[in-house]
C-alpha cells in the first residue's frame, strides 16, 4: 500500500492494492482535497476497458471515418490570430491540427494508436490525458476539446479536464468544448444505444469518485476473420477472472424491450438517461489490422454480430443535458463563457481564461 503523508495534517491518504484511494482518520480538509485531486487523476477501469482499449482496436478504422471538419469548429481556429498556438486536446486522428495554416498546432490524445496514425501525417503529438495536461501553464493561446469530455465516467474528472484546459491558455486564450447532447436530433440513435442502469450509475458514476477496480491483464490479439470464438472453445471452464468480467457485465447492461426500445432497470425514461454504451461496428477485414482481440470477446469488451460481419465494441458515453456543461464552468474564478450553441447533437461552449 502506498502511503501520502500530508504536512500539517494528523491523517493519512492512502492507495491500496485495489486501486483505491482511502482517507484514514482524516481531521483535515486540506488533506482530502489532496487526495480527492489525486483520486480523480487515477483512470477508473470504466474507461480503461470502454474507452482506452476500444479505441486502441478501433484506431485505423475510426480514422478512416474521421475527415470531415465540423464547419463551427473550423470557423473558430480560422478565426484566431496569426501565429496562434493552439493545442487540440483529445485530438483523435489529428483532422483538426493545421486547419489553419496561420497558426501552429500541437496535439494530445490518450490512444497511441491514434497518435501514431497523426504523428505519421507530420503532427506535433503525444499521448496525454485529458485530466492531467502535461503542458506548462499558459503555454498556448487557444485549446480546443471536441469530442472528449463525454468519455469520462465521473463529473468530477470532466470538471477537472476543463479546469486543465484553461490553465495551459494563457490570459485571455479561448477554448473551445463540445460534448454530445442528450437532445439528440435523431431520436433513433438512442435505441441502439444500451443504457446503463441505476445500480450501475451509483456505484460508477455518483457523485462521488468511482471505485477503482484492479487493472485487466487482458492484452489485445488479433482476430482471424473466418475463425469462430476459439477462446472459448480451448477453455471449457472460465477463469475466475472471466467469470468475474462477465458477473460484472451482466450486472452493467440492461436489455432491449419486446417493442425493440431501450429502457433502463429503475424505469427512468430515455431522455433522462445519460449514461450509455455506444457501439462500433470493426468489419471482420478490419479486425486484424487493429488488434481487436479473442479475449475481448469472451470477456465481455466485444462481441460478433456475423450477420453483419463486425466485431462490436462498446464505446463508454456520458451525454450531456442542456446547461451541464455550463454548471461545470460556473463557479471557475478565472474562466467566464463567452459563447454556448447547439450543433450536431452536441453542445458546445467557448471559455474566456480570465486570470
Amino acid at each position: 500500500m502506498k502511503e501520502i503523508n500530508v504536512q500539517g495534517a494528523s491523517s493519512l491518504c492512502t492507495l491500496g492494492s485495489d486501486g483505491e484511494y482511502n482517507v484514514q482518520d482524516s481531521v483535515s480538509t486540506s488533506e482530502d482535497r489532496i487526495c480527492s485531486s489525486l483520486s480523480v487523476k487515477v483512470t477508473p477501469e470504466l474507461e480503461k476497458k470502454y474507452v482506452h482499449h476500444v479505441y486502441d482496436a478501433i484506431a485505423p478504422h475510426f480514422s478512416s471515418t474521421r475527415f470531415a471538419k465540423w464547419p463551427k469548429v473550423a470557423s473558430f481556429l480560422n478565426t484566431l490570430p496569426l501565429g496562434s498556438l493552439v493545442l487540440d486536446a483529445g485530438c483523435g486522428n489529428g483532422k483538426y491540427l493545421g486547419l489553419n495554416p496561420d497558426c501552429f498546432f500541437v496535439g494530445c490524445d490518450i490512444s497511441a494508436t491514434l497518435i501514431k496514425i497523426c504523428a505519421d501525417r507530420g503532427n506535433e503529438v503525444f499521448v496525454a490525458d485529458a485530466v492531467n495536461l502535461p503542458y506548462r501553464t499558459g503555454f498556448s493561446d487557444a485549446a480546443i476539446s471536441i469530442a472528449v469530455l463525454h468519455h469520462l465516467s465521473t463529473e468530477k474528472r470532466r470538471k477537472k479536464a476543463i479546469e486543465e484546459l484553461v490553465r495551459v491558455v494563457k490570459k485571455g486564450g479561448l477554448v473551445l468544448i463540445t460534448v454530445w447532447a442528450v437532445e439528440q436530433e435523431d431520436k433513433s440513435l438512442l435505441t441502439k444505444w444500451t443504457p446503463l442502469n441505476q445500480k450501475y450509475v451509483e456505484e460508477w458514476i455518483g457523485p462521488g469518485s468511482p471505485r477503482i477496480r484492479s487493472p485487466s491483464s487482458m492484452a489485445l490479439q488479433s482476430i482471424p476473420e473466418t475463425e469462430e470464438n476459439r477462446f472459448l472453445g480451448e477453455h471449457g471452464k472460465d477463469s475466475k477472472e472471466n467469470l468475474t468480467e462477465r458477473v460484472w457485465e451482466s450486472m452493467c447492461l440492461t436489455s432491449p424491450s419486446e417493442d425493440n426500445s431501450v429502457i433502463s432497470k429503475d424505469e427512468k425514461t430515455i431522455m433522462d438517461q445519460q449514461e450509455y454504451f455506444v457501439p462500433w461496428h470493426l468489419p471482420y477485414h478490419r479486425a486484424e489490422v487493429s488488434g481487436a482481440s479473442a479475449c475481448a470477446l469472451a470477456s465481455g469488451l466485444a462481441k460478433k454480430d456475423d450477420k453483419k460481419g463486425a466485431v462490436v465494441y462498446n464505446r463508454y458515453y456520458h451525454v450531456f443535458s442542456e446547461g451541464e456543461l455550463e454548471r461545470l464552468v460556473s463557479d471557475m474564478d478565472n474562466a467566464v463563457i463567452v459563447d454556448r450553441f447547439f450543433d450536431k447533437s452536441n453542445w458546445c461552449i467557448i471559455v474566456e481564461k480570465t486570470s
